[in-house]
C-alpha cells in the first residue's frame, strides 16, 4: 500500500533510455509514475516490465502539445538526444525543447509542482574552458547542424529561469554529460553504442578524426541517483548543476577498451570529424559534490561490461 506521502510524478520521455531507468527508480522508491512519451526515440520495450505495475501509467503524448494531469513533480526528459535522431527533424527537435518546456512549465505553474529539466553539456558547445563549470556560458554555433539541439536546450534553460523569477515555479536544472548503459538505442549514433554494436558484430570500429578527442562517460545508475538528489534539494537551489563522470578518455581509449571487453576482432577505421563536434567534454562536478553529496561510483570498465552484455542479448533477440 502507498503511504499518504506518496508522490505522483510525471516523467516526459519516460520510455527512453534515461526515462525508463528513472521511472523504474521512482517506482522502487514508492511513488506513482505517469510516463509520457511519443515513442519517436523511446520504446515500449524499455518499460514493458513496468506496465503491470498498478502505480505506473503510460501515456502516448508529444510534449509540444499541452498535457493536463495532476502531479507533485515533473521530470522533463523529452527530446531526442543523439545527433542522428535530433538532426532527422531539426525543427521538431527545437519545438520539443522550447514548446515542451513552455508546456511543462505551464503545467508546473498550474498545479504548483516542482519541475526538473534534463539539460545537457551541449549548452557549452565546443568549449574554450576545460573542464566545464556551470558558470561558463559556452561556445555554440547558433546556425550549425547541431544548433537545433544545443540552442533548443539553451532556450529551455532560459524559460526555466524566467518561470522561476517571474512565476516562482520551483525548478531544478541538470546539465547531463555523456551517459551510457543498458537500454541505449542500438542505432542512435552515440559513441558507446556505436562502438559496442560494431565490436559485437566484428565490424570495423569507426573513429572520427584522429581519435584524440575526449569525452567523459557516466553510467546510467549513477546519473539517476544524481537526478533524485537534485530534485530533493531545498527550493532555493535551482542549479544548473553538472551531472557526469569527470574521468576523461580519448575515443581511441574507449574503442580499445570495448574491443578488449567484448572479445572482438574489429579493426579501427578513421573518418572525418563531423562539423561542430566538440574536441573536449569533461564536467567539473564540484557543485554536485557540494550541494548533492554526489559523485559517480561506477567505473567505466564495470559499466561497459553491463552495457556490452545488454547489447549482446539485444542483438541476439533475447533482451
Amino acid at each position: 500500500m502507498r503511504s499518504c506521502h506518496t508522490k505522483r510524478i510525471l516523467v516526459t520521455g519516460g520510455a527512453g533510455f534515461l526515462g525508463s531507468h528513472l521511472c523504474e527508480r521512482l517506482l522502487r522508491e514508492g511513488n506513482e509514475v505517469i510516463c509520457a512519451d511519443n515513442l519517436f526515440t523511446g520504446s515500449k520495450d524499455n518499460i514493458r516490465h513496468l506496465l503491470a505495475n498498478p502505480y505506473f501509467e503510460f501515456m502516448r503524448h508529444d510534449v509540444t502539445f499541452p498535457l493536463y494531469v495532476e502531479v507533485d513533480e515533473i521530470y522533463n526528459l523529452a527530446c531526442p538526444a543523439s545527433p542522428i535522431h535530433y538532426q532527422y527533424d531539426p525543427v521538431q527537435t527545437t519545438k520539443t525543447s522550447v514548446h515542451g518546456a513552455i508546456n511543462m512549465l505551464g503545467l508546473a505553474k498550474r498545479v504548483r509542482a516542482r519541475i526538473f529539466q534534463a539539460s545537457t553539456s551541449e549548452v557549452y558547445g565546443d568549449p574554450k574552458v576545460h573542464p566545464q563549470r556551470e558558470d561558463y556560458w559556452g561556445h555554440v554555433n547558433p546556425i550549425g547542424f547541431r544548433a537545433c539541439y544545443d540552442e533548443g536546450k539553451r532556450c529551455a534553460e532560459t524559460l526555466f529561469f524566467d518561470y522561476y523569477r517571474q512565476h516562482h515555479v520551483s525548478i531544478k536544472v541538470a546539465r547531463i554529460f555523456n551517459t551510457y548503459g543498458p537500454r541505449m538505442h542500438p542505432n542512435d549514433g552515440r559513441v558507446v553504442s556505436n562502438f559496442i554494436v560494431q565490436a559485437l558484430k566484428n565490424e570495423p570500429i569507426t573513429l572520427y578524426g584522429d581519435g584524440t578527442q575526449t569525452r567523459s562517460f557516466c553510467y546510467v545508475d549513477d546519473l539517476i541517483e544524481g537526478f533524485l538528489r537534485l530534485m530533493n534539494t531545498p527550493g532555493d537551489f535551482t542549479g544548473p548543476v553538472n551531472l557526469g563522470n569527470p574521468g576523461e578518455f580519448t575515443m581511441r581509449e574507449l574503442a580499445d577498451k570495448i574491443i578488449t571487453l567484448s572479445g572482438s576482432s574489429s579493426a579501427i577505421v578513421h573518418k572525418p570529424l563531423p562539423p561542430d563536434d566538440p574536441r573536449q567534454r569533461q564536467p567539473d562536478i564540484t557543485l554536485a559534490r557540494e550541494k548533492l553529496g554526489w559523485q559517480p561510483t561506477i567505473t567505466l570498465e564495470k559499466g561497459l561490461v553491463s552495457t556490452i552484455e545488454y547489447f549482446r542479448k539485444k542483438l541476439a533477440g533475447t533482451a
